[in-house]
């Protein structure tokens, strides 16, 4: 009985041309998908850069503050992209300016930033060594005052870096000539802040020494003593606030106690 030769199955080889082509088919099935993702990603970004561009920026809120001033602050450069944009740094770039108390960013598709702004409010001035300051209720440095019109605000007299104690007391004592309406029956109002027990106000030429403290109650008293001065016409060399329930008018000429 003849044996029959059984056929055994081989493996094609992929050498050669034939399994060149076979690979470059298969890096071209990889590569093709992966060169549309990056050219739409390319679009779509260039798209962005370009499609939303930055045209307006509108402020409110802003009294003190001009537009002008304002965008100076937000430091947005000539070709802003909306898109790209950052509220965050234009919000960090505006409350680094002492007048800016808080600012909200809001962008509008396809060109307008809204900027809503909370602005410091001019409290009192401070000459300090003849350089004359802008400062708000906290005492806070605004801005320095460069030209020679100075608007009609207290003025305090003293150093805060030196003596931050006194200068909190004077900002006190503004607040208190505020409050009591003092400060529309006068035309200029002069803090001197030395020391606390020395703390004196110039009303006018006329000289009161207020002390530390109570400065509400004691101007009460000097405003309900002020009429009858004037009334009786007594030139007077200064008014002493300092001692509790009582007055000292001095006369040029002489000591008046109340």
């Amino acid at each position: 009985m003849k044996s029959r030769k059984v056929k055994k199955n081989t493996v094609v080889g992929t050498g050669g041309l034939a399994g060149a082509a076979v690979r470059l088919r298969q890096a071209g099935l990889v590569a093709l998908p992966l060169l549309a993702v990056l050219t739409i990603s390319y679009a779509g970004y260039a798209f962005l850069h370009t499609a939303f561009p930055l045209r307006q920026v509108s402020f409110s809120g802003n009294r003190h503050l001009s537009d002008e001033d304002l965008r100076g602050f937000t430091g947005l450069g000539a070709h802003e992209n909306l898109v790209t944009l950052s509220s965050g740094a234009v919000y960090r770039s505006l409350i680094a300016s002492p007048w800016v108390l808080s600012a909200s960013v809001r962008k509008e598709f396809p060109g307008t930033l809204h900027i809503l702004i909370s602005e410091a409010e001019p409290f009192a001035l401070l000459d300090m060594g003849g350089r004359h300051f802008i400062v708000d209720d906290r005492g806070k440095l605004l801005e320095e005052l460069k030209d020679s019109a100075i608007p009609f605000l207290p003025v305090i007299v003293g150093n805060p870096f030196d003596k931050k104690d006194v200068y909190a007391q004077a900002i006190d004592l503004v607040r208190a000539i505020k409050e009591t309406g003092l400060i529309s029956r006068k035309d200029r109002i002069e803090v001197i802040a030395n020391r606390p027990q020395d703390m004196t106000v110039n009303l006018d030429g006329v000289v009161v020494k207020v002390g530390s403290g109570e400065y509400h109650d004691k101007l009460v008293r000097y405003m309900e003593l002020e009429d009858e001065i004037r009334t009786r016409n007594i030139p007077v060399d200064y008014i002493d606030l300092r001692f509790a329930n009582r007055v000292v008018v001095k006369p040029v000429s002489e000591v008046v106690r109340r």
